[in-house]
């Protein structure tokens, strides 16, 4: 009984790996980080052919299988949180505010942030409309910024794929050709 759960703690464990590096993988494809995705692939296939070697050698056994399957849902939970810690890349945050005279853009500049805004109208009057540029890494600060100076804020992130021109192209690093 031993060696079975013992055996099953390694197909689970090298699920987990094999399955967070190719989550991995796929977002630095995504990312256009495609070198380091190529070199990730190949210890990414060796791990996914040394846990599937083993399956396959002890299909006798259903609790293998039922551990490469838990090994996998675990690689994928696990994967997405790294991808989380390390955030790459960068998020564009859209803010509506009903106080157009707060002196927010410059509170945002001055805290490294990227910032072009505006006057606009809305449904109750005039509003301050700002597009901001962060790291993805920095977006849960920017947010915090703009809890604590506008609390009421309207916020809207998304991920921007391309970029072409602005002071913020000097500052980026360039993706891995």
């Amino acid at each position: 009984m031993e060696a079975n759960m013992e055996l099953i703690l390694t197909i689970i464990g090298i699920n987990v790996v094999y399955v967070s590096l190719y989550t991995l993988r796929m977002i630095f494809v995504i990312k256009g980080q495609r070198i380091l995705a190529s070199v990730l692939s190949v210890v990414e296939i060796f791990v996914y052919m040394t846990g599937l070697g083993i399956v396959l050698q002890n299909l006798d056994n259903y609790w293998n299988l039922a551990a490469y399957c838990a090994g996998y849902g675990l690689g994928v939970y696990i994967g997405s949180r790294i991808e989380e810690y390390i955030a790459l890349g960068y998020v564009t945050v859209q803010v509506t505010v009903d106080c157009v005279e707060i002196e927010l853009p410059s509170i945002l500049r001055e805290s490294g942030y990227g910032v072009t805004s505006w006057l606009a109208d809305g449904k109750d009057g005039q509003r301050l409309m700002m597009q901001v540029l962060a790291k993805r890494s920095n977006e849960r600060k920017l947010l915090d910024i703009l809890d604590k100076n506008c609390p009421k804020a309207f916020v809207v992130s998304y991920e921007p794929k391309n970029f072409k021109g602005g002071f913020w192209i000097k500052r980026m690093p360039k993706p891995f050709e």
